[in-house]
């Protein structure tokens, strides 16, 4: 099996890497509880893995460095995706803070521009925003600043 070829309901591409940094961010907290479970085996379904596929994944996940897509748009769909997990639970954890902060580092965002972003998410997905809505609030009010 090939994960890098998955491909999404919207046909858009997703990578293993990705895919375990979601598996990453749900034990961030040291468990993965029903609702983060949900949401792994919602998005592994999107690209054609079985349930029991999606728990071995789950299961041999090792941490792995981050390597971020080079477009803007699907940087901020990756941090979109995690913050996703974050909240799936309803509780932010330091960890999980730490988590995102990381991969946004890592993306190559700024420190000024990542606290910003970071809050963005996390409001805006609690708040019901999609995604579309929150990058373009983020081209506009945040990248503006830095």
């Amino acid at each position: 099996m090939n994960f890098s070829d998955f491909i999404k309901d919207n046909g858009k591409r997703i990578n293993k890497e990705h895919y375990l940094h979601l598996v990453q961010v749900s034990k961030a907290d040291g468990k993965i509880n029903p609702d983060e479970l949900e949401l792994l085996h919602r998005e592994g379904r999107k690209f054609g893995l079985t349930d029991p596929e999606i728990d071995k994944f789950i299961e041999n996940e090792t941490r792995n460095n981050y390597n971020p897509p080079y477009l803007l748009h699907e940087k901020f769909e990756h941090l979109y995706n995690v913050a996703e997990m974050i909240l799936a639970d309803e509780i932010i954890t330091v960890e999980e803070r730490k988590l995102i902060n990381r991969f946004a580092i890592e993306a190559g965002f700024s420190d000024k521009t990542i606290a910003n972003l970071t809050e963005l998410l996390l409001t805006g997905i609690k708040n019901g925003e999609d995604e579309e809505k929150l990058f373009q609030l983020f081209k506009k009010e945040i990248l503006s600043e830095d």
